[in-house]
């Protein structure tokens, strides 16, 4: 009896060891249908992913603006009249457009006591109607409106601007007295460059003179975070002539605002272009 359950248990051991052997390799099986699909699905994906994307192409230019470049000499730097008469008849756009003047200076905008801005009056104006707003005590709206202010208020103007954040003005100008209260708002108008200042003499006793000189053609001009300086000139329509005494106009009341600080060259460079049209190397 003992002997032969010894021999059914080395039987049923024999057949153990034979079905491990037959038993195969989880790692090595064949995977059902529905995962290798998966997984070539997942390995595509990842193919995918891992290869850099194309550049888009640039855009290319309008057939316009392909025309009017080709008259325009990159590498050269021309004289102011010649610059201006090329800018001219550069601007071929569906309406009058402006003449723009951009001055890369020779400035660091990490120091504050390197800025540059001011305020002129160019002697053939810029082209363009502003729309000023006189923010005034209620005393000298009369004085606002006969000099020929476009919006004019106080408190209850400001109270709007705060509400709404609109801005339906070019230029803001305001009396000493109110400067305090406008401080509610200096974070609409200042990004937009909008808060009266006494370096761009907007803030005024003497409305007047001061309006009657904005809508004369009156400009601000200040430097952007790149040290650049961006102005119009005038329209596309007026004379050579006009856009050049303009033009030194800006220029003179730029050198003269030259920071102290500044060392080295302080006009690096001067392009001018029409609206939209190619930029013009002028020569210094």
């Amino acid at each position: 009896m003992a002997k032969k359950i010894s021999e059914d248990a080395k039987s049923s051991k024999a057949k153990g060891e034979k079905n491990l052997e037959k038993k195969p390799d989880i790692k090595q099986a064949e995977l059902p249908p529905a995962i290798e699909v998966k997984k070539e699905k997942s390995e595509e994906k990842v193919k995918k992913t891992s290869k850099a994307k194309p550049r888009k192409q640039s855009q290319s230019r309008s057939k316009r603006y392909a025309g009017i470049a080709g008259i325009v000499d990159k590498n050269k730097q021309y004289p102011i009249e010649e610059a201006i008469d090329l800018a001219k008849k550069t601007s071929n756009t569906k309406f009058i457009g402006s003449i723009e003047v951009h001055v890369r200076l020779g400035i660091d905008v990490s120091k504050s006591d390197q800025m540059v801005r001011g305020a002129i009056v160019l002697p053939h104006g810029t082209g363009k109607s502003l729309k000023v707003a006189a923010i005034v005590s209620e005393a000298k709206e009369k004085e606002a409106k006969e000099a020929g202010a476009d919006i004019i208020g106080g408190q209850e103007l400001i109270d709007k601007i705060k509400q709404t954040s609109k801005i339906e003005f070019d230029v803001a100008i305001a009396t000493p007295d109110m400067m305090p209260k406008l401080a509610m708002i200096a974070k609409i108008l200042g990004p937009k460059g909008l808060m009266p200042s006494p370096k761009n003499e907007t803030i005024t006793t003497n409305l007047k003179k001061t309006i009657e000189e904005l809508k004369k053609g009156k400009a601000n001009f200040k430097n952007d975070d790149s040290s650049n300086i961006h102005n119009i000139i005038g329209k596309s329509s007026f004379e050579i002539k006009q856009l050049v005494e303009n033009y030194n106009t800006l220029l003179d009341a730029i050198k003269k605002a030259k920071p102290a600080s500044a060392k080295g060259v302080f006009i690096k460079n001067i392009s001018i272009n029409a609206t939209m049209g190619p930029g013009i190397r002028v020569a210094l």
